[in-house]
């Protein structure tokens, strides 16, 4: 049997659009440098605000990746 071991990340994701996007920026984004990307879970959600408006949605992610022999 297999035994598999992972490690887990937070990250932040950020985006001008929705919650939806800024966890798809850091999904992609931590891809980019992670490989074996297993699984993720939205940890905070919150947003910025300018002059009175919502101005970029942010999301804190954990990550879980495995890790490689």
């Amino acid at each position: 049997m297999e035994q598999k071991t992972y490690k887990i990340i937070e990250i932040v994701g950020t985006s001008k659009d929705s919650y939806e996007a800024a966890i798809q920026n850091a999904v992609a984004h931590a891809s980019k440098s992670l490989s074996a990307l297993s699984w993720f879970e939205v940890v905070q959600m919150r947003g910025g605000i300018k002059d009175g408006k919502l101005d970029e949605y942010q999301v804190i992610l954990k990550v879980g990746f495995k890790l490689i022999d």
